[in-house]
């Protein structure tokens, strides 16, 4: 899990009694999940919705081209339509890419917005605004780190107004890790003001092995090594009764509010369905296949197994980095068309397709959420290395299941695919849709550091979707 350490006075040299009880506790498991859980909060918003348990977003970090993906232009001049052809779906008048054959015979279960717009070009602000619904507020060269100053990442948002209805699983996972392609982690991707209580749990692969062999762990989830159950409820009874002692000597016990989150980790790591979502090996081989061997659709398989198990929002992200595992990803500034027919859509169109026909076939796909998209598209025409550049203005979004209607195309670009032509949908819509779906009112108040309160979405609900 990602955690943010305060720091200490340069006075401070002690701990009280109280601070010592809560770090033994913390290390008592061996892992930092207590952390995590110190504060979290059982706040619940309106339910009265969509039909969605859980959501599942996928995201394709770099950008994709809706050129050659889900809007192609094959009446567009040469040097915008570039060379690959549409190809007709199992929904009538529906065409996608070619390079996305499994996607093609899956048409009707998920639904195209070919309008999504917003102005931001920059990488990790057009992130932000895409995983939480939210414009950056600061300056852009700010959105390259996190900061407790952020709007909360959807997942963070319902952790709060929706937690799960079981305390075995965490509300909120990012997998294979969190985005950061040349160094800092990218604002937006955690609690940000609403603090570390409602930080996603990251479960971190170690990408120097190839992506089509990394092993997936569920890392903090793992016990330590030679710690029984017995010795876990051994610990869990004997800082019961720290708890207890320092409620009885603390005003208004004090302690106590350590017990809830040593509690629920103890639920997590005991009861075993958080730990067994985690284990792929569960799987049959034809159903990891289904995925494909590349990390991207092992991931994706794990995120069902998660929401299956009650986890509230998954969220799996494209692994690029700069010279390093994955190179360039999605951000294709350089031989767009080989790199996106070769190393992109093969595991995407597979993972994806893999995805809605597991969810559908198991009778998941109404109850579950899935969202497709990055931080923007990519640019009209060519540079001179092949690639294209990033293009805000207009973009493609995939979005299936939780009660939105498949078999659909929302809005539409212009003749060249510039820019939206019919329904633009921006990002705060998306929020509001996303959160409509899984049963939350867009306008619940979610309050910052200062007690300022927000909705937890600022858009419209994309009512046509439905």
């Amino acid at each position: 899990m990602f955690l943010e350490c305060s720091s200490k006075s340069k006075g401070s040299r002690r701990l009280s009694r109280r601070k010592m009880l809560v770090q033994f506790g913390q290390s008592a498991f061996g892992l930092s999940l207590p952390m995590l859980l110190a504060s979290r909060g059982q706040a619940a918003g309106p339910g009265t919705f969509g039909k969605a348990k859980s959501c599942i977003l996928l995201f394709l970090s770099g950008g994709a081209s809706q050129y050659e993906t889900f809007d192609l232009k094959p009446n567009a001049p040469s040097d915008i339509r570039g060379t690959f052809k549409p190809v007709r779906t199992n929904v009538s008048g529906i065409e996608i890419s070619e390079h996305l054959p499994l996607l093609a015979r899956q048409a009707d279960k998920y639904a195209i917005i070919r309008s999504m717009t917003h102005t931001e070009g920059n990488h990790p602000a057009g992130c932000y605004w895409m995983i939480t619904g939210r414009k950056y507020p600061r300056a852009t060269a700010r959105a390259a780190a996190m900061s407790r100053e952020d709007m909360p990442h959807f997942g963070s948002a319902l952790a709060l107004v929706k937690p799960p209805h079981t305390r075995a699983v965490p509300p909120f996972v990012m997998l294979p890790e969190q985005i950061n392609p040349n160094g800092p982690l990218r604002a937006g991707q955690h609690a940000g003001f609403l603090g570390p209580a409602y930080d996603p749990m990251v479960i971190n692969v170690d990408l120097r092995q190839d992506l089509n062999n990394a092993k997936i762990k569920a890392g903090e989830l793992q016990v330590m090594e030679g710690l029984t159950e017995g010795r876990l409820m051994r610990r869990r009874a004997l800082l019961e009764q720290a708890n207890l002692r320092v409620g009885i000597e603390e005003e208004r016990g004090a302690g106590l509010g350590v017990q809830p989150h040593v509690s629920q980790a103890f639920d997590i790591l005991t009861g075993g369905q958080a730990t067994r979502a985690f284990d792929l090996s569960l799987e049959s081989p034809k159903t990891r296949e289904l995925y494909g061997p590349h990390l991207f659709g092992q991931c994706t398989l794990m995120a069902r197994r998660l929401v299956e198990a009650g986890v509230r929002l998954v969220a799996v992200n494209w692994v690029r980095h700069d010279d390093g595992p994955g190179g360039q990803g999605w951000d294709t500034h350089s031989t767009h068309l080989e790199w996106c027919k070769d190393e992109l859509f093969p595991p995407t169109d597979r993972a994806i397709a893999g995805l809605l026909s597991d969810l559908h076939q198991r009778g998941l796909l109404d109850e579950t959420l899935v969202i497709v998209t990055g931080e923007f598209g990519r640019t009209p025409r060519f540079n001179p290395q092949g690639g294209r550049d990033h293009w805000p203005n207009v973009f493609s979004v995939l979005a299936a299941g939780g009660g939105i209607g498949g078999g659909q195309v929302f809005g539409a670009s212009t003749p060249d695919g510039m820019y939206p032509a019919a329904d633009a949908v921006s990002p705060g819509d998306l929020a509001a849709t996303l959160y409509h779906c899984l049963g939350v009112d867009p306008e619940t108040p979610i309050v910052d550091q200062l007690n300022r309160p927000f909705p937890v979405a600022e858009g419209e609900v994309i009512r046509g979707l439905f």
